[in-house]
């Protein structure tokens, strides 16, 4: 069996067309890859791919402490140690406030009377679909004010992984978080390709600039797509002559086009309700798939 190809698409900021350029590919693909949405914060891929949800696990990514109130002796040392302001003393009692918990522990290492455990928090929910065009899509769902998003990416890349081995799909195309956090350099731990999609903005190109060095820092070819080059015929050309400099493998370019507030509004991929796109698109996704076999 050939080696699965992981193409993460990622975006330097938000509302660049990462995500509509991650859906066309996903349905272009067909059963030929496994999707993985890694935008685990943030999670829309499921909107325009329509998953069945058809399993589901909890995802518990750290611990959390709980207070036994019978056995509180009310010594105030768990207060005193807390640095994170999670401990609030009222009514005549000490309670843990679960969102400001950080998971240390050390109030349960220097509590005398053992009145408090650390047990597994439920950091969100994973999910193993079918999509509307067969194939497999895994994805999830962070739970409000939970941290480790990271961790749970690094869920939805694994399993999106074994599945590709089991049903013998070559490719596994994996929508990344926007910006150059956690989940970002989690998506990117043993990519194949980083496609990053930007916009002709100062902003884009600053960001695009800094998902650059961290797709570098873990070693992943990068290559680019330029969205909506024709807003602003400039700031493409210098976006051009930067990633020319750096020796970034240049993809397409993707004029704006009111198509795209169609698809979004009757919540499709852009390459359903468009045939030009769709036709750039599956060009695009050829070019990958070319270079994919190169690294």
């Amino acid at each position: 069996m050939k080696k699965i190809k992981e193409i993460v698409v990622l975006s330097g900021k938000g509302g660049t067309g990462k995500t509509s350029v991650a859906a066309s590919f996903a349905l272009i693909a067909g059963k030929d890859a496994i999707i993985a949405d890694c935008d685990v914060d943030a999670a829309n891929m499921h909107l325009v791919l329509k998953p069945n949800f058809a399993h589901s696990q909890v995802y518990c990514g750290g611990d959390v402490a709980v207070l036994n109130q019978d056995s509180c002796t009310l010594c105030g040392k768990c207060k005193e140690v807390c640095r994170f302001g999670a401990v609030d003393f009222s009514n005549g009692r000490y309670t843990i406030k679960d969102l400001d918990c950080e998971g240390c522990g050390y109030c349960s290492h220097v509590c005398p009377s053992g009145a408090i455990t650390m047990v597994e928090r439920k950091s969100g929910d994973l999910f193993i679909s079918h999509i509307k065009n067969g194939s497999q899509m895994v994805h999830a769902k962070l739970s409000p004010g939970a941290e480790n998003s990271g961790k749970l990416v690094a869920q939805v890349k694994t399993n999106a992984g074994r599945i590709a081995g089991e049903v013998g799909c070559e490719y596994v195309i994996a929508d990344g978080a926007p910006g150059i956090g956690c989940p970002v350099a989690s998506s990117l731990s043993g990519a194949s390709l980083a496609v990053m999609v930007t916009e002709p903005t100062k902003s884009a190109l600053h960001d695009l600039k800094r998902v650059l060095t961290v797709a570098k820092r873990f070693n992943v070819r990068p290559l680019c797509i330029i969205n909506k080059y024709n807003i602003n015929s400039d700031q493409t050309a210098v976006i051009k002559e930067f990633i020319e400099k750096e020796g970034i493998t240049h993809l397409a370019d993707i004029p704006f086009d009111s198509s795209f507030v169609k698809a979004m509004g009757q919540a499709k991929s852009i390459i359903e309700v468009d045939s030009k796109m769709k036709a750039l698109l599956e060009e695009t996704w050829g070019k990958v798939k070319e270079i994919a076999q190169t690294v």
